[in-house]
C-alpha cells in the first residue's frame, strides 16, 4: 500500500464532500425531517425513463461474504465468480462490508448493518486491496457490482458519535436516539443510533462517504438499506451528486413506494413476496396474485424495476428459507418473480444449492454447498430472461395480460407479448397436476416449450398440462 494512500483517501472524501456542500440545501435540526417528504420535481440527473442501458435484463445475487466460505473472506468469494457468472447473474449485491461497531454490539461478530467507518473495511473480510481485486476480478468476468449501504443509522462508536454528535437524533437529555421509523417511532435496534437529516453538513458527508467507494472502488451502484427511513429528497440529492461522478450507477432501494422511482431505479416487491409465501402455502388462492396485477401497471411507474425473491438475507435469517415458508412451491413462486412485469429476479447466497439452514445474523456460519443443485433450473430462467426481450425489466419490457383460467384458486397465468414475440407462463400451487385452457386472444398460436423444446399449438379450446407445484412456460 503506497505511503501516499491515507492522504489521497482524505483528499477525495474532503472534494466529495465540498461538491456535495455546494448542492444541497437545507438547515439543521435535532428533529428528524419527515421521511415521507416527496422528492422535489426536476431534479437534475433524476429523470425518469434513465436506467443504464446494462440493467435492461439484468439478474441480481445477493452475496453474504461471511457465511459465503468457510474463510468468509473476499479472496474466497472471489473464486466463486466463474460459477455464479454461469448461473447467469450479472449484478452481485454486496452486503456491507464496513468495521462493525462493538458498543452494544449483538451476539458475537455483530450486525453487518451497524458500521463503525463508512470507508473502512471490516478485517474478519480481509482488506481494501482484497475488496478492490474481487471488484476487479468481478468486472473482468462481465458482473457489475453495487454495496450495500446503510444510510439512515450507524453504530454507537462510529467516529461521528464523538466528532459530530449534532449530525444525530438527540432526545431531550442529549443521549442519541435510537432508529426512528416513518410513523416517528422508536425502534428496538438497540445496536445502532439514529442520524440526523435535518443537517445539512451531515447529508454532504454522507454523500461525501458514498463517493468514495465509487471513486476509489469503482463499484456501480448502492443497494439502500431501510431507504423510506430516509427523506426522499436526500436520495434525490445523493443520486445528482453520485450520478456525475458515474452516470450509469444502478440504485436499488429496500423500501417498496412508488415515489422512491424518482430516486431509485429499482425498488422492493415485498408485496408480491409476501402474497407468494401465502399462496404457495396454501393460505391463500393463486387468484390473488391476479387481483394483485390487475392494477399493477398503473400503481407503478412505467419504467419502474421491481426486485422480486422467494429468499435474502432477512428473510432467511428472521424468518426462514424459501422450503420453510413455500414447501415444495419454492421454484413455482420464483417462475412469477422473475417473468412478470417490472420485475428482476434475485438469488440469495446458497439458493441455487438447495440449501435449506437460516443463517444466524450475528454469528459465524458457512453455507453448505453439497445440497442438491437448482443450477440447472436457475440457469434456465435466467437465460429466459436474457434472450426474450419481452421478459425485459422497465421500459425494455413488454405489458403483461393476466389469463383467465378454468382453474383460478390454482393456476396464475398471463402473457407478455410485443409484435410477433410472446411468452406464456403458468404456474399451478396446486398439489395435483392439472389442464388449463387459457381464454385470450393473445394466447394462441404455435409456442416452443422453453424446457422440453416441444413444438406446443395453442388453437382455440386448447388445453394446457401443468404439474403438480410446477410450471409451464411458452415462448414464440
Amino acid at each position: 500500500m503506497s505511503i501516499l494512500h491515507p492522504l489521497q483517501r482524505m483528499l477525495t472524501r474532503l472534494s466529495a464532500l465540498l461538491a456535495s456542500l455546494a448542492a444541497i440545501a437545507g438547515c439543521t435540526a435535532t428533529a428528524r425531517t419527515d421521511s415521507a417528504e416527496r422528492p422535489p420535481a426536476g431534479v437534475p440527473g433524476v429523470e425518469r425513463g434513465i436506467h443504464p442501458e446494462w440493467s435492461k435484463n439484468a439478474v441480481i445475487y445477493e452475496v453474504n461474504i461471511r457465511q459465503y466460505t468457510p474463510a468468509g473472506t473476499f479472496a474466497a468469494f472471489t473464486k466463486e465468480l466463474p460459477r455464479i457468472r454461469a448461473l447467469g447473474v450479472d449484478i452481485l449485491w454486496i452486503m456491507p462490508v464496513q468495521p462493525i461497531g462493538t458498543l452494544n454490539r449483538k451476539g458475537t461478530l455483530g450486525s453487518y448493518y451497524s458500521i463503525a467507518d463508512y470507508t473502512s473495511i471490516n478485517p474478519e473480510f480481509g482488506t481494501e486491496a482484497d475488496f478492490k481485486a474481487m471488484v476487479y476480478a468481478a468486472h473482468a468476468q462481465g458482473f457489475k457490482v453495487i454495496l450495500d449501504w446503510v444510510a439512515n443509522h450507524t453504530a454507537h462508536d462510529h467516529h461521528w458519535t464523538r466528532e459530530h454528535r449534532d449530525w444525530y437524533t438527540r432526545h431531550a437529555d442529549g443521549t442519541l436516539s435510537r432508529p426512528i421509523d416513518p410513523d416517528g417511532k422508536e425502534t428496538d435496534w438497540t445496536d445502532v443510533v439514529d442520524l440526523d437529516y435535518g443537517s445539512k453538513p451531515m447529508r454532504a458527508a454522507m454523500i461525501g462517504e458514498m463517493r468514495w467507494w465509487v471513486d476509489s472502488t469503482g463499484i456501480d451502484g448502492f443497494r439502500c438499506d431501510v431507504a423510506g427511513f430516509v427523506p426522499h429528497d436526500f436520495w434525490a440529492e445523493a443520486r445528482a451528486a453520485l450520478l456525475k461522478a458515474k452516470p450509469d450507477l444502478f440504485f436499488l432501494a429496500e423500501w417498496e413506494d412508488p415515489k422512491l422511482h424518482a430516486s431509485f431505479d429499482m425498488t422492493y416487491g415485498w408485496e408480491l413476496f409476501h402474497l407468494l409465501n401465502d399462496v404457495a402455502s396454501g393460505k391463500k388462492k393463486a387468484s390473488e396474485l391476479a387481483s394483485y396485477f390487475s392494477g399493477f401497471e398503473t400503481k407503478f411507474p412505467a419504467d419502474a424495476f421491481r426486485m422480486n425473491f422467494t429468499s435474502n438475507h432477512d428473510e432467511n435469517s428472521w424468518n426462514g428459507t424459501e422450503f420453510e415458508r413455500m414447501g415444495a412451491n419454492h421454484k413455482a413462486a420464483f417462475v412469477p418473480d422473475a417473468t412478470t412485469a417490472k420485475s428482476m429476479p434475485l438469488l440469495y447466497s446458497g439458493q441455487e444449492a438447495s440449501f435449506n439452514r437460516r443463517l444466524p445474523f450475528f454469528e459465524k456460519d458457512s453455507i453448505d454447498w453439497n445440497g442438491a443443485s437448482l443450477a440447472a433450473f436457475y440457469r434456465s430462467i435466467f437465460d429466459l430472461r436474457h434472450t426474450q426481450d419481452v421478459l425485459w425489466n422497465g421500459q425494455w419490457g413488454a405489458p403483461q395480460v393476466v389469463l383467465t383460467t378454468n382453474a383460478p384458486d390454482q393456476v396464475f397465468a398471463f402473457v407478455r407479448s410485443r409484435g410477433d414475440k410472446a411468452v406464456l407462463v403458468a404456474t399451478n400451487f396446486g398439489k395435483a397436476p392439472t389442464t388449463v385452457a387459457p381464454t385470450d386472444f393473445q394466447t394462441t398460436g404455435g409456442y416452443t416449450d422453453w424446457f422440453t423444446k416441444a413444438a406446443v399449438s395453442l388453437t382455440a379450446g386448447a388445453t394446457l398440462d401443468i404439474p403438480a407445484n410446477g410450471y409451464r412456460i411458452l415462448v414464440k
